[in-house]
This record gives structure tokens, sequence and C-alpha cells, in this order.
């Protein structure tokens, strides 16, 4: 089958390149996609005051926690598109398509409701205090409302990356963006909704995103070509994808709950710093999208060689993409460290606590950020090699139990920010540690299984 310009060859020829072109697009997108939670808090943070920035930050690790075992499914979408798509299976390749939108559209709506109805009552679980209480149920509702098409989005962009195509969700995202940091901006300065109206502008800006996706799976000309009459779950595809899908969803609520616990701990210290922390959180969620790219990267360009069967190009995937991923962390991390009173004043511009807690995070995790870029890489690696469990449960206990140790057993006994933001640097390093180890093992014995295959007697 003849390539499309928007489609790459990632199983044959040099590699540099084509994983650079790959990934610029998926960076943009990442960081589009967070304008839209950072516009939110911008917008708030400097029209509507300190305490409405805490409400709209704090819901942050709380709505992770919701969504990311269903979004983990779209890891199992990106995998096994790609590995059907490597191996030029093009009726399988059809088939994961529409289970896929037909698993994003359910799961969206589950979440959604789940989300809408809880939010008031995981709050308080949350220790949220009662001043940004209200405000921030109120942006979770909304926000819950726009799930479905959130989760459209994000399957049907997995699909397009999973053949090469990164420029086209960027586009997408570059519209809604747009038109999100627009309706922000309109809904707050001119009709005074404050996080009511940040929120109902990010929901707006998800349907569009998700109304372009579905319109260019509708009108692509090949295997991934999307018919909504044959939207359906197909058993066996859905496997395919939850067998992937499923631990990478569960390692990801399990990382929010770390998470939960820390910005619980964070909450514990007052509204300046848990504005403070929403802040540079925001700033971080930058550095951090661009790394998640090569991570992505890496899953896709690997899931494609290995249903190619073309092992001798993994480990080169490999070193190229933690050398990226590693320039790009200590690159921009270092830009957030010298620039960060400047950035932090973009969120509270008047406001010199806020700021100064702020850079009590900043000034450990920007330091640092490129060990969770390169032990992100690993789990990339591993899970396209169509194996997810081992890397879930090495983050569970790698990062996971790192950190929920160090909350009980180290900053309980110091309570003080920075030990707590300490806990962070430490568990990245322990667990790409073990992801590093674990990856040849795993590379080993999935090029054995299939060389076995191979040689059987028909």
């Amino acid at each position: 089958m003849r390539r499309k310009n928007y489609e790459i060859d990632m199983c044959n020829g040099p590699l540099l390149g084509k994983i650079i072109i790959f990934s610029i697009p998926m960076i943009l997108s990442g960081i589009l996609q967070l304008l839209y939670n950072a516009a939110d808090v911008i917008v708030v943070g400097r029209f509507t005051g300190s305490t409405a920035l805490a409400a709209v930050g704090s819901t942050g690790s709380l709505t992770n926690l919701i969504v990311n075992l269903f979004m983990g499914l779209s890891v199992g979408t990106s995998v096994t598109v790609a590995q059907y798509y490597g191996a030029g299976d093009w009726k399988n390749v059809s088939r994961a398509v529409h289970t896929s939108i037909a698993t994003s559209i359910i799961s969206g709506i589950l979440v959604g409701v789940f989300g809408f109805c809880t939010a008031k009552r995981l709050l308080m679980a949350m220790d949220t205090p009662a001043d940004v209480l209200d405000q921030a149920a109120l942006y979770m509702r909304i926000y819950f409302v726009g799930i479905p098409a959130s989760m459209v989005y994000n399957f049907g962009s997995s699909i397009l990356r999973a053949v090469g195509d990164t420029r086209r969700p960027f586009i997408f995202l570059s519209v809604s963006g747009l038109i999100n940091v627009v309706l922000n901006l309109f809904f707050v300065i001119v009709f005074h909704m404050g996080v009511a109206g940040v929120a109902w502008a990010t929901v707006i800006s998800q349907v569009i995103s998700a109304v372009l996706i579905i319109i260019s799976l509708i009108q692509f000309n090949g295997p991934c070509r999307l018919f909504l009459k044959d939207i359906k779950v197909y058993r066996d595809m859905l496997w395919e994808m939850v067998k992937i899908g499923i631990p990478a969803g569960l390692q990801g609520t399990i990382f929010s709950i770390s998470n939960v616990l820390i910005q619980s701990s964070v909450n514990s210290f007052g509204s300046d710093v848990m504005a403070g922390n929403s802040a540079a959180s925001n700033i971080e969620g930058f550095i951090y999208a661009a790394m998640n790219s090569i991570y992505n990267t890496a899953l896709t360009f690997t899931g494609q060689n290995v249903g190619a069967k073309k092992y001798n190009r993994i480990n080169r995937i490999l070193g190229i993409c933690l050398l990226t991923v590693f320039t790009i962390g200590f690159g921009m991390g270092m830009v957030a460290l010298l620039f960060g009173r400047q950035l932090l004043g973009i969120y509270v511009p008047h406001d010199d606590e806020v700021i100064k807690y702020g850079l009590i995070r900043l000034n450990i995790i920007t330091k640092t950020y490129f060990l969770c870029g390169m032990m992100d890489v690993m789990v990339g690696m591993i899970r396209g090699m169509g194996k997810s469990f081992m890397p879930m449960l090495v983050s569970i206990i790698g990062v996971c139990g790192i950190r929920i140790s160090w909350i009980f057993l180290v900053f309980a006994k110091n309570r003080d920010l920075a030990m707590l933001y300490i806990s962070y640097p430490v568990s990245w390093l322990v667990t790409f540690a073990i992801h590093f180890l674990t990856y040849f093992f795993i590379k080993k014995r999935v090029a054995e299984k299939e060389n076995a295959l191979e040689i059987q007697p028909v």
C-alpha cells in the first residue's frame, strides 16, 4: 500500500530524522493540549483571584485519577494499530480502528457521569479548603461534561499517530486551543463567569477537537478509514487493547493516587501554597508534554517494527529516544528555572507569597525532570513490544511505592515543602534504573518467541 505524505515509514531507512519529524508535531500538540488548563489557570488567576486559581489548579490530580484508567486504553489502541500496520494486516487495522472509537464513546460517557456525580465528595476527601471547595467542585462538574469528547479525540489521535500522522492532530489542537483561549477571556472578562467560564471554554474546545478528528478518520483513504455504521466493539480487538491499555491505565491511576496524596499534603499548607503549587505544576506541565511526546514516539516506532519483525532496529530507537528526551527535559527545565519568577508572574502577577511557594517547587523539579522523561521512554519501549503488565508493576513499586512511603515516613517527620517535592526525583531515578534492566530482558524474550514460531513445522 502506498503511504500518504502525512504517514511515516518507521520500518525502513534511517531513524533519527523520522523520529524528529514524528515527534515535533506531537510536542506542539502536547503543549497546546496543556494550554487548555493553563489558559484556565492564567485567566482565573489574573482576573478572578488566587482563590479561583487554587480551585482550578487543585482539581488536576483528581481528574487525572478518574480519567487515567480508561485513557490508558488509548495506549492499547496505539500499540495494536501500529503492530498490525507494521505487519501489513489491513483487515485487523480497520477492526481495531472501529473498536477503538466505540470504546472511546462508551468509556467517555461512563467516566463523565461518574466524575460529575462524585466531584464534591472526592474534593472533600482530599481536604480541599472550604474557601476553595465550591468553586473547585463547580469546575470539575462542568469539566466532566466534556470528557466523552476528550476521550474520542485522544483515541482518534492515537489511531493517526500509529500510522505516523502527527501533523493533523496538531492542526486540530491548534484550532481548538485558540478557540479555548478566546472563549476563556470572553466568558470571564465579559460575562464574569469565573471558574464556570473557563470550564465551559474547555468543554467547547474538546468538542471541536473531537469533531475534527472524527471527520479526518471518515475521510482517511486507507485501512484506518472510519465508517460510522461499522462502529462497534470487536471482542478480539478489544482484548488486544485491554491487555496493553488496562495495565497502562492502572499505572496512570495509581500514579494519580500518589499525586492525590501529595496534593492533599500541599492542601494542608493553605490556599497560597496550593496556588503556588498549581502555577508551578502548570509550568512543569509544558516540559512534561514535550517529553511525553518522545514516550509516544518510542511506543509507536517500536510497535511498528515489532509488527514487521525488525528487532534489530529497536535498540537504535531506544538510544535516539533517550538522548532526545534528555535534551528536551534538561534544556526546558533550565529555562523554566532561570525564568521561574517571571513565568509564575504570568499566573499571579501581584502575589509575591504565591510566587515564593511556586519557586520552591520549580527549584527541585525542573533540575531533575529529564529523569521522568527517560523513565517514560523505557515504558514506551516495553509497551511497544506488547508487554504492559511488567512496566505497570515496576512503576507502581518504583514510583508510587516510593512516593507514598516518603509521605508517611520522611515527610511526616519533617513537614517541609521541599522535603515533600524531593519524593519526585527519587522515585524517577529508581524506577528508570529498574525499567532499563527490564527492557533488555523483555526484548530478548520477544525476539526468541517470534524466532521459535517461525521455525516450527507447518
